[in-house]
């Protein structure tokens, strides 16, 4: 068994390659030759090397880095015929991937060890176009706050950065006319947001949706209907404390297995597909039922303690915000 293992220097705070040889020490004495590939600063990097690797035969990639890092290793193998099995070793910023598989991430080492002693599991990935995406599809305001957030903010301040961007944001939250069909049904109005989710787990907050299943086909879709700073403040406090934003009239909540979405008034509509820019609408969405296999283990709870330290943090980010 062959493993290559691409990782990024700079995800999260600069800690991969510190545990890099005790990393590579963990795989060889599971059995596996092992190889790695350090990201640069050229474009897809990291996905064009696992393009290559998925090409010459090797039996499993591993992404080590941020989400970032994983949506490009995925982008680069999901549109093979032959797909190799994938691994996340999680040193980025939030982790959302990482955390809905239950990939420890609090310790590099530790999350090798998870790889190389379970299996893997049947995924669903989202398809727009020739992109692939593992975690989230979002558009209209604040869904471009991960690729807005400066690069060194988020490695001083690391998940704090989102929020502070969040909070510069809200002030200036208008309106968007806009068209989302889906499933059996198509919303037409007003909206601040939309979210198309493939995991639980958005921005470090879980359970994004108390209903999801993860791999059965469809997507989550949100629909924010409204645009008002105060509402939406009172949504995001309800999908922390309790979870009752899916039952709120302000929310379009529905399972689906494709989203299209249109502006309806020429206001420009930004994609965000797991936290980078993905293009404009008119665009859709697909989900790929099962098209890759991924070492996890999403049947566990989410580790209650981070979570709680995660909820924490936005409610005394509410708090503080000066909403006028």
């Amino acid at each position: 068994m062959r493993a290559r293992i691409i990782y990024n220097p700079s995800s999260g705070r600069e800690q991969i390659t510190k545990y890099l040889l005790d990393i590579l020490r963990i795989f060889e004495q599971a059995g596996y030759e092992t190889s790695t590939y350090e990201t640069t600063a050229e474009y897809l990097s990291a996905s064009n090397e696992a393009k290559r690797a998925a090409q010459a035969g090797f039996d499993l990639i591993v992404a080590a880095g941020g989400d970032g890092t994983v949506s490009e290793v995925i982008n680069g193998v999901a549109g093979l015929e032959k797909r190799p099995t994938i691994g996340i070793i999680p040193a980025g910023t939030t982790n959302d991937y990482a955390r809905s598989l239950q990939i420890p991430r609090h310790d590099l080492l530790e999350a090798a060890r998870f790889l190389v002693s379970q299996e893997a599991i049947p995924m669903d990935i989202g398809k727009t176009g020739n992109t692939y995406f593992m975690n989230i599809a979002a558009a209209g305001h604040l869904s471009d706050i991960t690729y807005e957030a400066p690069v060194k903010m988020k490695a001083l301040f690391g998940y704090l950065a989102y929020l502070i961007k969040g909070a510069e944001k809200l002030p200036r939250v208008k309106p968007i006319q806009m068209r989302v069909t889906y499933d059996g049904g198509i919303y037409e109005g007003e909206a601040s947001m939309f979210f198309v989710t493939l995991t639980n787990t958005v921005g470090g907050v879980s359970p994004i949706d108390p209903g999801a299943t993860i791999g059965d086909g469809t997507f989550t879709l949100f629909v924010i209907k409204t645009a008002n700073i105060l509402d939406i403040l009172q949504l995001i406090g309800m999908l922390i404390r309790n979870g009752k934003h899916c039952d709120d009239p302000r929310v379009l909540y529905k399972h689906t297995s494709f989203v299209k979405a249109e502006s309806l008034d020429g206001q420009r509509l930004m994609i965000n597909l797991d936290g980078e820019y993905g293009g404009d609408a008119p665009i859709q969405f697909t989900n790929l039922h099962h098209h890759l296999r991924v070492i996890g283990n999403p049947m566990n709870y989410i580790d209650s303690v981070d979570a709680k330290e995660k909820k924490n943090e936005f409610v005394k980010a509410l708090e503080d915000l000066d909403v006028k």
